[in-house]
């Protein structure tokens, strides 16, 4: 059974992607950046924007019916590396105890003010 899940981002819509699939015992979560979705307001920080991130992903995680423990795979993605050093600390203090494989990358973003996209998966099969 495959259900697509929406954060309500105008993003999805205007660009015809889904913030999740869960198809079975898998979710896929959609590069999430650090909106606040209910304001659509970024910080200007990476530790802002990186704490945004994560609120988005564990809510869309509890309506699919999965649990923060079961994030398994996460991809961070960061415009340049010396942000690196300043989002490590939330990644750990949020992902530490669970400990998924993960993967950094350097690469643009959409647009030049956002700081951090974090993609995960999660199973619970």
């Amino acid at each position: 059974m495959r259900r697509l899940i929406s954060s309500g981002s105008p993003f999805e819509a205007e660009i015809g992607y889904s913030r999740a699939v869960v198809q079975g015992d898998w979710c896929f979560l959609s590069g999430v950046t650090g909106y606040d979705y209910t304001t659509m307001t970024l910080p200007d920080g990476i530790e802002d924007q990186a704490n945004n991130c994560f609120k988005t992903i564990f809510s869309v995680l509890e309506e699919a019916g999965f649990a923060p423990d079961t994030i398994c795979r996460v991809q961070y993605t960061m415009p340049e590396r010396a942000l690196a050093q300043k989002a490590i600390p939330v990644l750990g203090a949020t992902l530490g105890e669970i400990r998924p494989a993960a993967t950094m990358v350097f690469a643009g973003l959409l647009e030049p003010e956002m700081l951090i996209e974090i993609e995960v998966t999660a199973f619970k099969g």
